[in-house]
């Protein structure tokens, strides 16, 4: 049985989620695997449309693959697209164990939600860096995970936005015990602790991880171990 419940897993904290979008794709089970290995809880799959963002990255037969090939893995799929519903049943089927969308294109998150939970997953409710908190705290019941994006969408390798760190605070009070904080973008061994103190439970790290030469030292540094 696959570990749907990891996030919701309150004994397991802080969780380090592995960001494929800096693997190399040529050898992307491996790299994949070897953060696994390495102590990395998750891997967190960047979904981009050109749309909603600039770029354009993977597909559910990526995801399809990796379920395949890495059976055990929980796999948490960021939909940075438009229309998020047209996505999420296809990334349910291949495999995804928590989808997150966009609060920036779903205003009203509670059907996207329960479409989610019904599928099997988890679900995430996302927040851009310059997106009022206030936009998401009425829907705050409604996720098992709030994303608080520390960089714009659409590219690995940008600088952390320190500011986000007031929308953590403001958010972690508000969550129940079995609900989490996931910070992406600019997430390394210099921002994690911050991060970690402002309330974020999951942290994604793309290059940090697989820019490095020695996984297991940078995933741990991300989880203060």
């Amino acid at each position: 049985m696959k570990p749907r419940n990891l996030l919701t897993d309150p004994t397991r904290s802080p969780l380090v989620a592995a960001s494929i979008l800096s693997a190399d794709f040529a050898r992307l089970q491996d790299d994949s695997q070897a953060a696994i290995d390495a102590g990395a809880d998750l891997l967190h799959v960047d979904i981009m449309d050109a749309h909603f963002v600039p770029n354009l990255s993977m597909g559910p037969a990526i995801a399809s693959s990796l379920r395949k090939a890495m059976p055990d893995v929980f796999m948490d799929v960021h939909l940075m697209v438009t229309d998020p519903e047209t996505y999420i049943r296809r990334f349910a089927d291949a495999g995804a164990d928590s989808c997150t969308f966009h609060i920036e294109v779903v205003p009203e998150p509670e059907p996207l939600v329960g479409l989610a939970h019904e599928l099997g997953m988890t679900a995430g409710l996302a927040l851009n860096p310059d997106t009022p908190v206030e936009q998401i705290l009425s829907h705050i019941e409604l996720p098992d995970m709030i994303l608080i994006m520390s960089v714009h969408p659409g590219f690995s390798g940008q600088s952390f936005i320190s500011e986000v760190l007031e929308k953590m605070k403001q958010v972690r009070p508000l969550l129940r015990p079995d609900q989490r904080i996931e910070v992406d973008g600019g997430v390394s061994p210099a921002t994690a602790s911050s991060c970690r103190e402002a309330g974020a439970d999951v942290l994604v790290s793309a290059s940090a991880i697989f820019g490095s030469d020695d996984y297991r030292r940078e995933i741990s540094a991300l989880a203060g171990s």
